[in-house]
């Protein structure tokens, strides 16, 4: 799926905010002075943008890296806000074709943002049309077959790609070294999570306390996605189990009740836990033995689990696979 959105309502070619994102622009932040956390990377960006607009081009092609859910989109749109352009956006899984990448690439205007999450699913073939279309501005067409074969160069306009992956080790080189500005996305801290519950429960009309916002922050995984959606669940049970104010001992029974314990730690992250360390002995084991016997997509441990618990130092990679720390097994003998 490709879409086209206008980012500001005063700039840009005059495209519009599809459906599905107009209950959630609010929420989002559209400014680097609204977007909480990440601050290295938000410093960074205010002087590439101004080093930019000063000289009157389009920001160099960025490359955003890190964890799911901290907030890649949200820079991107944010990128495209503060040039003041449009912001197209497609995911690499979508784009199966060289010709689908063409006519998106023929399609933009001067400066606009494209956005390409999951860069790293591009296939080979549509890479290579944006070798030319990041350095020389500019993509090649083959018209004709076999000896009748010839390539034709079609200039395109100044525009800046935004990149985003989980995997950057993923990437060819070739593209990766096309990137000018390359970003790596970081966990939040709590009191950044904090900051940012605060600022949603605020856009959604939600009462909370600021030890109900730490409760939720703490348990949220260094996630703002995940900081959002647990503060939407802990509403429906305040204003259903209680009196509508999100307080700590609220958000407490209600995380309890989803089963997100104090590390942020969910049912299936414990599972990965206590196969590791039961079957296993503690390790080590390798991804594809444990995703077989969690009858779990090993891409999903791989992203989404198992960051965080690298991160917390529960888990530890070797060359022989991954293994428990002590502070894992004193976890789960709790």
């Amino acid at each position: 799926m490709h879409r086209t959105i206008k980012t500001r309502p005063d700039t840009g070619p005059g495209r519009d905010l599809p459906p599905e994102k107009a209950g959630s622009a609010s929420i989002r932040p559209d400014t680097l002075d609204s977007y909480i956390g990440q601050d290295a990377i938000r410093g960074l960006l205010r002087i590439h943008i101004a080093a930019a607009k000063g000289r009157g081009e389009p920001l160099d092609h960025v490359l955003l890296t890190g964890p799911p859910g901290l907030g890649k989109t949200t820079l991107a749109n944010i990128i495209a806000n503060e040039m003041g352009t449009g912001f197209r956006v497609t995911s690499g899984p979508a784009i199966e074709k060289p010709g689908e990448l063409a006519s998106i690439l023929a399609s933009l205007k001067d400066g606009d943002v494209l956005f390409v999450d999951e860069i790293h699913r591009l296939s080979r073939t549509v890479e290579e049309v944006l070798y030319p279309a990041m350095e020389d501005h500019a993509i090649d067409i083959v018209i004709g077959k076999d000896a009748q074969a010839k390539s034709i160069r079609v200039g395109l306009p100044h525009f800046t790609l935004v990149g985003a992956t989980t995997r950057p080790g993923m990437l060819s080189a070739p593209l990766r070294d096309r990137f000018g500005i390359l970003l790596h996305l970081d966990y939040y801290s709590a009191e950044d999570l904090k900051r940012i519950v605060l600022r949603t429960a605020d856009v959604l009309g939600a009462e909370i306390t600021p030890d109900g916002a730490e409760e939720i922050a703490v348990r949220a995984r260094g996630t703002p996605r995940l900081a959002n959606r647990l503060l939407k669940r802990v509403r429906d049970f305040a204003d259903v189990r209680g009196n509508g104010r999100i307080t700590r001992e609220t958000a407490k029974e209600a995380l309890d009740r989803m089963d997100v314990d104090p590390h942020g730690l969910d049912s299936l992250d414990r599972k990965i836990l206590r196969q590791i360390a039961g079957p296993f002995s503690g390790g080590p084991v390798g991804l594809d033995t444990l995703s077989a016997s969690l009858g779990e997509d090993p891409d999903t441990i791989q992203d989404v689990y198992e960051p965080y618990l690298l991160k917390i130092g529960f888990l530890a990679r070797t060359p022989r696979g991954r293994v428990l720390t002590e502070q894992a097994k004193s976890y789960l003998r709790c």
